[in-house]
């Protein structure tokens, strides 16, 4: 028998060769180019100033990554541009305004708004940052003609101003899951705006929390307002809006106004606490006040003044800080508990209410009695009123 050796590296250049010789059946993937029509995300760390890396943006827009740290800035960071989103890494990204010429910290208009008052911005977005002033800075966002803005996420605290001023950003704007605090103005301010929603924010210790004026369609929903040094909502000349699950409390001033020929607006299920003054209708017509909770409030737990009328009061409790058992849960020198105050008004419809406990009258009738109200199903419990109870 004949045995044949073959050796290992013969029989390997014998399989490359057949490897070799074996015909292509498939074409090799092209190689990656990137999605169609992606644009780079500027990282704003990778340039000198945070208006350099604005002024980066393409004409078409883009997206803006600010690294956390503390960015002080002198002058107005401006975005002219649509299509936008400025995004920082939390309260991590702090940009500090140290103007004290009452200039503001973010701008965002179009560039041709001086020359053409009307120019506007369609869809920016200002996210996950915090924005400090100072007592002569301005405000701490100022948006003009910027329509389907989007605030989200934003600390604004301690400016001149307005925390954030919203001027005539007409399309759908919208603030939510913001904190606007201890600014000289107003926390949130809202001119000639229309079909806004302000959800989920916390206002405190500004001079009033929030100014809507000539506007339309406001929802208000679900926000927190304490400790502010004069009023909390303060709506003017605008109509079919709703404030609703709000908690106001501690206001020096007002918790809620509604002024200059606003109407068809409901204030609902809010709990108003421990203000100066509950809910002031200076002028307002067809608006519902219902299911609110208006608890130990000094002076009037609700006012209907005489340029107002045609108002539903239903379903509230105005009430003291009784907790039953002949028990106050109020030291004595803080039990103001104030009820309503019809001042010369006519068509009232007052029904299905509590009032409990209170150290004013259920409804005391101010001036000229009023005409066409109606007052029945109520509840009184140690209370005085100036209309019987039906």
């Amino acid at each position: 028998m004949h045995r044949i050796y073959v050796s290992l590296s013969v029989l390997v250049v014998a399989v490359a060769a057949v490897v070799a010789w074996r015909p292509v059946t498939s074409q090799s993937p092209p190689a990656p180019t990137g999605l169609p029509g992606a644009q780079p995300t500027i990282l704003a760390a990778n340039y000198p100033t945070l208006q350099a890396a604005i002024d980066a943006l393409p004409p078409t827009g883009g997206v803006i990554q600010l690294p956390a740290g503390t960015f002080e800035i002198s002058e107005p960071l401006r975005v002219t541009q649509e299509d936008v989103l400025l995004a920082g890494s939390g309260t991590a990204t702090h940009i500090k305004n140290v103007n004290t010429a009452g200039q503001p910290a973010i701008v965002i208009a179009s560039p041709q708004i001086e020359k053409t008052p009307k120019a506007s911005l369609w869809r920016v977005q200002i996210a996950n940052l915090r924005i400090t002033g100072n007592e002569r800075s301005g405000h701490g966002i100022h948006a003009r003609n910027v329509n389907e803005i989007f605030l989200h996420g934003v600390t604004v605290s301690h400016h001149g101003g307005d925390g954030i001023q919203l001027d005539n950003c007409y399309e759908d704007p919208r603030v939510c899951d913001c904190l606007m605090t201890y600014n000289k103005a107003n926390g949130l301010h809202l001119i000639g705006c229309h079909d806004i929603v302000v959800v989920g924010n916390q206002f405190e210790e500004n001079q009033d929390a929030l100014r809507c004026t000539d506007s339309f369609n406001l929802c208000m929903t679900g926000n927190n307002l304490d400790d502010h040094l004069r009023h909390g909502v303060v709506i003017e000349n605008t109509y079919g809006s709703v404030v609703s699950g709000n908690m106001i409390e501690e206001c020096n001033g007002t918790a809620i106004i509604l002024d200059r020929d606003c109407y068809g607006i409901t204030l609902s299920a809010n709990v108003i606490a421990h203000n100066g003054g509950g809910i002031d209708l200076k002028d307002a017509h067809g608006c519902a006040v219902s299911a609110n909770t208006v608890t130990i409030n000094k002076t009037n737990g609700l006012k209907i003044g005489p340029a107002s009328g045609r108002i539903t009061v239903s379903g509230n409790s105005f009430t003291s800080s009784y907790i039953g058992e002949a028990i106050d849960k109020r030291k004595e020198n803080d039990r103001s508990a104030a009820g309503i105050v019809l001042e010369s008004t006519d068509d009232i419809n007052i029904t299905g209410n509590s009032f409990s406990g209170l150290t004013t009258k259920a409804v005391a009738l101010e001036d000229e009695p009023p005409a066409n109200v109606l007052f029945e199903s109520n509840a009184l419990t140690d209370v005085d009123s100036d209309l019987p109870a039906k």
